[in-house]
């Protein structure tokens, strides 16, 4: 399982997907969580602004992504 390292408390699910490399864009972000390609926490997800926290865990294309916060 992969992971990224978020330093707020939340990050938005397209920037996660952005930022994990899973997608170039936002606009690709927004059309496949729009079109149901992503889950978060083992469920499909259609809201590109969900807010996505420490520990959740989203899947794109087979690939599973891990949030982790950064120590203090």
């Amino acid at each position: 399982m992969e992971t990224i390292t978020i330093r707020d408390e939340f990050i938005k699910l397209g920037q996660a997907l952005k930022l994990s490399g899973l997608v170039e864009s936002g606009v690709d972000a927004k059309l496949v969580i729009q079109n149901g390609h992503v889950k978060l926490n083992g469920e499909t997800c259609t809201q590109r602004g969900k807010k996505v926290v420490v520990g959740d865990i989203f899947e794109f294309k087979g690939r599973r992504v891990k949030i982790e916060g950064r120590a203090q």
